[in-house]
């Protein structure tokens, strides 16, 4: 078997798939990519067990279809250091002797049987299909993944919830402590449907998504998802369970209004947060008109920070605790100039917005507060 590729091209796919695979696989196999031969295509497989992503690479001048294994981080050394230039295999398929060939050099490995790869199960059966703008899919998934949990006792909220209702799209992730709810009303559905998808596969998919409005669509039914993009393919196991009601632990109404820039809050958190208790993370914020002051301490080691900002507020005065960690990753994950933080009272939830949302789009950020001794 003999085939020609670019070696930046070859090298740009194995980078985007070596993703995949688990440093902890339990079948050694798994530590390979599988290379498929058909036709004037590439197809390149690598997967963990439990997702699996498959890419097409064009080739030139292949002479025969086949199939064979190689060594994931064996084959990623090889290519990474070759510039841009084409690259021969030649594979005997009795001895799986590989050799690669390109300007001034060569290289020579042993491949694996094909045969030994376990190929995950596809989706199959009856379908439920939505298909998304990739920009759109990346936002969401990126906006979210970091309310995601690891918790081994509720394993459905290790993963982000995909809820299409009559009301949009909703991507949910909480972990009990923060909750982020994106909305997308242009993709209502009079079918209420919804999959988990896991954090392992949400990551893998937000790094392969392109820039743009490339269609993205993904089939799924009770056990396992299909995303297709234009060049590849991941299939995942979905978390099995149904998600908590996260509509129910949003408040109705928190009719306190702080409304400020979005870096100029995080910058200060940032800067008051190295005093506050390790453990807790607590920040207080008082808030009264015109002004926030957010402050953190730590008995055990005398440290003390404070900060005040200017900012635009209409409610009652209020002092409010925060674990200013989540507050931070909150803000950092928002990407808007103003941000709004709707208050209810020091035992609410607060709630933290764009003060200016996208088009069919509604972006809520929740953070639960911490009790202040004093």
């Amino acid at each position: 078997m003999k085939f020609t590729v670019s070696s930046t091209v070859l090298n740009s796919r194995l980078s985007e798939l070596a993703k995949v695979i688990s440093g902890k696989a339990s079948i050694l196999i798994l530590d390979s990519f599988l290379f498929q031969l058909k036709g004037k295509q590439l197809v390149v497989t690598a997967s963990d067990g439990e997702n699996a992503v498959v890419a097409d690479v064009e080739i030139a001048d292949c002479d025969t279809d086949g199939a064979f294994c190689v060594p994931a981080s064996s084959m990623l050394g090889y290519i990474k250091e070759i510039p841009e230039q084409p690259i021969t295999f030649e594979v005997d398929m009795n001895t799986y002797n590989v050799q690669g060939t390109y300007q001034n050099g060569v290289f020579t490995f042993v491949a694996q049987n094909a045969e030994e790869y376990p190929m995950l199960q596809g989706v199959e059966g009856e379908l439920t299909s939505i298909t998304l703008p990739a920009d759109l899919l990346s936002r969401n998934i990126s906006r979210s993944l970091f309310a995601t949990a690891v918790d081994e006792l509720r394993p459905v909220m290790n993963g982000l919830l995909f809820d299409q209702t009559a009301e949009g799209l909703m991507v949910v992730a909480s972990d009990g402590h923060k909750l982020v709810l994106n909305t997308n009303t242009a993709y209502a559905s009079e079918t209420p449907s919804q999959f988990i998808l896991p954090k392992k596969p949400a990551t893998l998919l937000r790094a392969m998504l392109p820039a743009g409005e490339e269609p993205v669509t993904i089939n799924y039914n009770q056990r396992n998802a299909e995303v297709k993009l234009r060049h590849a393919t991941l299939t995942c196991r979905l978390i099995d369970g149904r998600f908590p009601r996260y509509s129910s632990v949003i408040p109705k109404d928190n009719p306190n209004i702080l409304t400020i820039d979005r870096n100029t809050l995080l910058g200060a958190l940032r800067r008051v947060l190295p005093f506050a208790n390790e453990s807790t993370a607590l920040i207080r914020l008082r808030v009264e008109m015109g002004k926030l002051t957010l402050s953190s301490d730590n008995v055990e080691f005398a440290s003390f920070g404070r900060e005040e900002l200017v900012c635009d507020y209409d409610g009652q005065p209020m002092t409010i605790g925060f674990k200013g960690s989540s507050l931070a990753e909150s803000l950092t994950n928002l990407s808007c100039d103003e941000v709004t933080f709707k208050l209810g009272d020091p035992s609410r939830a607060g709630i933290l917005e764009p003060a200016q949302q996208e088009e069919n789009e509604k972006v809520l950020m929740l953070v639960m507060p911490m009790l202040l001794n004093d």
